[in-house]
């Protein structure tokens, strides 16, 4: 059985290898809207990752994370635009969010469920008409002229560079994620997302685990919210707005909460489907409001297909397949193997299952 596991899990490095190697490659082959596209999805992904990990594994819901997106986005933006070295406002993006989120996690985890959820969503529209009062952040108008990412008189000068430096934060992020729910705190973590009292009684120290959890997605948001920065040259208040917040839970949700490979499919899912319909919407014929229209028509039908028919997301749905085809070719193979046995053979390939988060 040893063997068979570490075969599969050999099976399962190498297929995470092929992914990495031919998205990092696929920015050769794509033209400056593709490649727009491209960097946003995987932008979109670093922060859904935050968000999964804390609602997947910490069982704490956030539709505020639009708002450590636009923390690290203007950090990077003013530290740039003063003559700071871009790379450092890129270094302080995620430790400027993650200390926010910090700060605005200690007096907003007392609260659970939906009054979470709406303090986190007060916290976000706060923030942004604090920033749309500055003149100093640019107002309602926004900050423009923000200098490009790179290191003395080296900068990137093209789309393609920007798409590699936000795939390489998503594979840093994947990591760290993935080492983080196999250690020890990781496991506290899957008793926490399963009942409070539970962990609490298991001696898991549940509040600072979740000011923990909190804080970190909040630096992974301010991590993309930096290269976002400097991708568009341009920050306002207009682009973190609450849809923003929704779009992450959204692709969180429909990937597969607490799962490493969840928010990059939900993240794919959500921005291609989303772009085909912006672009069908945009077609001559359509009213000016078909764009937002749709958006909101996709939230809206993704979520409820998926909780009726794939309620744990597409990434764990797609691995119940892959272990039931496996199990009946192995039957087929040998007709008197136990099923136990197949299961065994097969699921360390892929993620194992999280615990839905607690109803509370």
């Amino acid at each position: 059985m040893t063997g068979r596991l570490t075969s599969a899990r050999l099976v399962g490095a190498g297929a995470a290898a092929v992914v990495a190697v031919v998205t990092a490659l696929l920015p050769l082959f794509l033209d400056s809207s593709q490649l727009t596209v491209y960097t946003e999805l995987l932008l979109s992904a670093v922060v859904t990752t935050g968000v999964s990990l804390l609602l997947g594994y910490a069982g704490q819901i956030s539709l505020g994370h639009g708002g450590f997106y636009a923390a690290g986005a203007y950090t990077a933006a003013l530290m740039a635009t003063h003559g700071m070295p871009s790379l450092l406002g890129l270094a302080c993006a995620p430790l400027v969010a993650g200390l926010l989120g910090l700060l605005v996690g200690m007096p907003l985890l007392r609260l659970r469920g939906h009054y979470l959820a709406f303090a986190t969503l007060a916290f976000q529209l706060i923030l942004l008409a604090v920033i749309g009062q500055q003149s100093s952040m640019g107002g309602d108008i926004g900050l423009s002229g923000i200098p490009a990412l790179g290191i003395g008189s080296r900068h990137i000068s093209d789309f393609r560079g920007y798409a590699w430096v936000a795939w390489l934060a998503l594979v840093a992020v994947m990591i760290l994620t993935r080492n983080i729910v196999r250690s020890r705190p990781g496991r506290g973590l899957r008793a926490l997302a399963t009942s409070e009292m539970a962990a609490s009684s298991s001696g898991v120290p549940v509040g600072r685990y979740k000011l923990v959890v909190f804080s970190l997605s909040a630096a992974f948001a301010g991590l993309a919210g930096g290269i976002f920065a400097f991708f568009i040259a341009y920050v306002a208040p207009g682009s973190f707005g609450v849809l923003v917040s929704f779009q992450f839970v959204v692709m969180a949700v429909v990937g597969g909460l607490g799962t490493l490979w969840g928010p990059l499919v939900g993240a794919a899912t959500i921005t291609l489907l989303l772009q085909w319909l912006n672009d069908l919407g945009a077609r001559p014929g359509m009213p000016d409001y078909a764009p937002q229209v749709f958006s909101y028509a996709v939230y809206a039908l993704l979520l409820v297909l998926v909780v009726l028919f794939l309620p744990r997301g597409l990434v764990p749905a797609g691995t119940d397949a892959l272990r039931l085809l496996a199990r009946r070719r192995l039957a087929r193979a040998q007709p008197g193997a136990d099923a136990a046995g197949a299961a065994d053979a097969t699921g360390a390939g892929v993620e194992e299952p999280v615990p839905s988060p607690q109803r509370q």
